[in-house]
């Protein structure tokens, strides 16, 4: 396809992405700017719309994704961890139940290859699983897809869960708006340094996705040192977001609508077995600490960091304590990822031998 037909199917689709992004915020939906672009091009592209995946912006926004993700960390955050030694101990074998459920349930029920159904089933975020699970040969549409469902069902079920379950009603107001107005020209210098020099620091450290890492390590650890308080803008997050949910939707470009409505119901099952053994730490957590039910469960749900800590505010629960163990999740499932990998993968070989 010649250069000249490629940019206005790219522009369709981006401009389909931002409109569904709008919308997708609009009526409310978890991951707004991700799931919306991904949804309104994932059904532009099986509907044989002229659109395709703008993919030579995804290395510069990964990046933005990657500081957003390091944003999260600070000296309150660390300060408050001694607090909960009981909610991170449990965490590594929390992980390793709901993994590994999960794992088994695409591995034998869906029938997915080892790389694709590690990575759709390892509860870390769909950006960073999407893009360590591609790196290492997996399925990128069938990761994005589990993983968006996933986030779908354990908003929704959270959000029902506090409101019958645990009559707790939603209150509370909505995340704050970071405007550019809102920095100054170092905390600029300092976030875009994060971004453009962490690409490389990772290559250099040889990480797992460097593009994300390594902005993610350099702006935690500018954050942590108090040189910048701030996320990275959101008009750019949102951007970032509203691409990669573009890029992924035209993905599906030829897929036929069974396969993706199939690929959403292995997500739809998986997750459950996630809430099932959510719902069971949360139970022995609050057995033994001084951790209320609420906030154990909340803080154990396979959400995204995102999503957890804004129902957390929403539902009136201790935000700090919320955000510290999708924090300390994604972290185990990002550098422990490889190492189970290759685990998991050993004994695959030696079960088929």
């Amino acid at each position: 396809m010649m250069r000249g037909e490629r940019l206005p199917k790219m522009g369709y689709a981006l401009l389909i992405g931002t409109a569904c992004g709008f919308l997708a915020n609009w009526i409310g939906m978890p991951l707004p700017w991700m799931l919306g672009p991904m949804i309104g091009n994932t059904l532009a592209a099986v509907l044989r719309a002229p659109v395709l995946a703008p993919i030579k912006l995804r290395p510069i926004v990964v990046p933005v994704l990657g500081v957003m993700l390091g944003s999260s960390l600070n000296m309150e955050l660390i300060s408050q961890v001694g607090r909960w030694t009981a909610t991170i101990a449990l965490m590594p074998f929390f992980l390793a139940v709901a993994g590994v459920a999960s794992y088994l349930f695409y591995r034998r029920v869906a029938q997915f290859d080892h790389v694709t159904a590690f990575f759709s089933a390892m509860p870390g975020g769909l950006n960073d699983m999407m893009i360590m699970g591609g790196a290492a040969g997996g399925d990128e549409q069938k990761i994005a897809l589990a993983h968006s469902s996933r986030i779908l069902v354990v908003v929704l079920f959270v959000g029902l869960f506090y409101g019958f379950a645990l009559d707790v009603q939603a209150t509370g107001p909505a995340r704050p708006f970071v405007g550019m107005s809102s920095f100054g020209m170092m905390d600029l210098i300092w976030l875009a340094a994060a971004a453009i020099l962490g690409v490389p620091f990772g290559k250099f450290l040889r990480l797992p996705a460097g593009q994300m890492l390594g902005p993610m390590i350099l702006s935690g650890a500018l954050h942590l040192m108090g040189l910048v308080e701030l996320p990275p803008p959101t008009v750019l997050v949102i951007a970032a977001q509203i691409v990669l949910g573009t890029v992924i939707g035209c993905r599906f470009v030829g897929t036929p609508v069974a396969q993706i409505g199939r690929n959403v119901g292995f997500g739809l099952a998986s997750s459950a077995l996630m809430l099932a053994a959510t719902l069971g730490f949360a139970g022995l957590l609050a057995s033994v600490s001084e951790v209320q039910q609420t906030q154990a469960f909340l803080a154990y749900s396979p959400g995204g960091l995102t999503e957890m800590s804004l129902l957390a505010l929403a539902m009136g629960q201790e935000v700090a304590y919320v955000s510290v163990a999708p924090v300390v999740r994604i972290m185990i499932v990002i550098f422990g990822a490889p190492l189970a990998f290759r685990a998991i993968g050993a004994l695959e070989k030696d079960a088929g031998a």
